[in-house]
């Protein structure tokens, strides 16, 4: 029999979007503890399979490395949970007796969920993990190149969160995943918030949807290493980031802007640590294999280990290289070194001082308008708050390795593999995501001033207000309604 996968999938968004919306309207009444011991229990089982799931998902999208994929999944369950332990999200979550104001968090309702194939199952996780700690449905389109490991996690977390009092149907997925399925669930009646993690293909159809839209994307961020900068550890610091997962962190860096007088030193420096600098012609090679004639991205190629993307370019490197970097001049449309690439590959700037190094910080961010990440290297303090003042970019992260500082474990920033991008109009948010962007706040103000001391401080002269002659009749009738509504709540008789 011939199936019809689309329709299949549509009907399958239903369906789901209707059960979750029931089963949300349960879990809006848990208190917050219940709802962190159901999220306790769901990351324990996770934990159980890190490593199962881990290999799962290399194997599944032939991309990055199991072993830091592990690192993922274990920070996810780990330093994620610990920072969501003790935090308020639903019901009563501040209270400021002094003003006599008290916040109330109040869940969205449902929220349609989809996750890249670069990290599919840490995401996956973490988006649960925000979503049930705030009271939340959610419900997950697989990205289609992640569909086993992806429904693999959420099995594993459905089972957990079920057996410990999770209504069924708050947390589910499409089994059948096409294009048209996922926009019949982003667009559906039930569904409150999309968000979209690392599926930049996709965010054009979340913003038709006339919904909140979180746009947890990538970007092609540089990282700017200053003349006052510790040259050997920033270099470090870069060649750890961009070889880990093999270069699909969403924050890990694309580009180096160096200054011009430390530019040998950091060469040096790139050098000893591993380091392949391209020529021109090689440069070239690589840049076909990611980028096609007609300027769209080839598949396959994100997360690939640089000596596998030499060989499938042609040319030979040592055995101990680690990143791949070419130097250029400019950022321009016909260079697509200006662009991300998901890989363990770097492109090299000079510039004459801080200032220049500033300007081209700002076009490679914008180029794309992937405005995301930015990283500098530097001792100096008012370089780096100029840097932080006119960067248009979601974080700057200063002396600390991207893909580690953005996702908060290397920085104080909530830890998080959903990393907003503060592009105008991609998202309503460029934070780390929290379950604290997944709640309304409920203002609660109680009366600390009576309506005649508001009414007296509103022009009155000796108990008139002061008007011009033609609207003196209109402001008398409603002199005379107000004071008549004053005296009835304060007359006695009446309470």
């Amino acid at each position: 029999m011939i199936v019809d996968n689309d329709l299949l999938s549509i009907q399958q968004a239903r369906i789901l979007a209707e059960n979750a919306h029931e089963a949300q309207k349960e879990l809006a009444t848990f208190p917050q503890e219940k709802l962190d011991e159901i999220v306790e229990h769901i990351a324990d089982a996770v934990e159980e399979h890190a490593e199962e799931l881990a290999i799962m998902s290399h194997e599944e999208t032939d991309g990055g490395k199991w072993q830091d994929k592990l690192v993922k999944n274990r920070f996810v369950c780990n330093q994620v949970r610990k920072e969501l332990r003790g935090m308020r999200c639903v019901g009563v979550i501040k209270e400021d007796s002094q003003k006599k104001i008290t916040d109330i968090g109040v869940p969205v309702g449902v929220i349609a969920a989809l996750c890249p194939v670069t990290g599919p199952v840490s995401t996956t996780v973490y988006n649960t993990l925000i979503a049930i700690k705030s009271g939340n449905g959610v419900i997950f389109s697989p990205h289609p190149g992640a569909v086993k490991s992806i429904g693999r996690v959420l099995d594993i977390m459905i089972k957990a969160g079920e057996s410990c009092g999770l209504p069924e149907g708050c947390l589910s997925y499409l089994e059948t995943v096409t294009k048209s399925g996922t926009c019949e669930l982003m667009n559906h009646r039930n569904v409150s918030l999309v968000m979209v993690t690392g599926v930049p293909g996709m965010i054009q159809y979340a913003q038709k949807t006339g919904k909140p839209v979180i746009y947890g994307g990538t970007g092609n961020g540089p990282a700017f290493i200053e003349r006052t900068a510790d040259i050997g550890q920033a270099v470090k610091d870069i060649i750890a980031s961009k070889t880990f997962d093999n270069g699909i962190a969403p924050s890990a860096e694309q580009s180096i802007v160096v200054d011009s007088c430390v530019a040998e030193n950091v060469r040096q420096s790139l050098n000893s640590c591993g380091a392949y600098f391209m020529s021109e012609s090689e440069a070239e090679a690589l840049a076909e294999l990611f980028i096609a004639p007609d300027g769209q991205r080839r598949k396959g190629m994100a997360g690939q280990s640089a000596q596998v993307l030499a060989r499938r370019a042609g040319f030979t490197i040592p055995e101990n290289t680690t990143v791949l970097v070419a130097e250029r001049k400019y950022v321009s449309d016909t260079d697509p070194y200006y662009r991300e690439f998901l890989s363990p590959v770097l492109a090299l700037y000079v510039e004459d001082d801080w200032m220049h190094a500033c300007e081209k910080c700002i076009e490679l961010l914008l180029h794309e308008r992937n405005a995301h990440t930015l990283v500098i290297h530097s001792a100096d303090e008012d370089v780096i708050l100029q840097f932080a003042l006119k960067k248009p970019v979601g974080r700057l992260l200063v002396n600390t390795p991207a893909a580690f500082g953005g996702m908060g474990a290397t920085t104080n920033l909530f830890p998080s593999m959903t990393l907003g991008s503060s592009s105008a109009g991609f998202g309503i948010t460029s934070d780390n995501v929290s379950p604290m962007n997944l709640i309304y706040i409920r203002k609660v103000g109680c009366g600390v001033r009576r309506a005649e001391e508001v009414l007296g401080q509103s022009g009155q002269a000796g108990g008139q207000y002061k008007v011009k002659d033609n609207d003196s009749n209109m402001v008398q009738v409603i002199q005379q309604i107000l004071q008549k509504a004053i005296e009835a709540i304060d007359d006695p008789a009446d309470r």
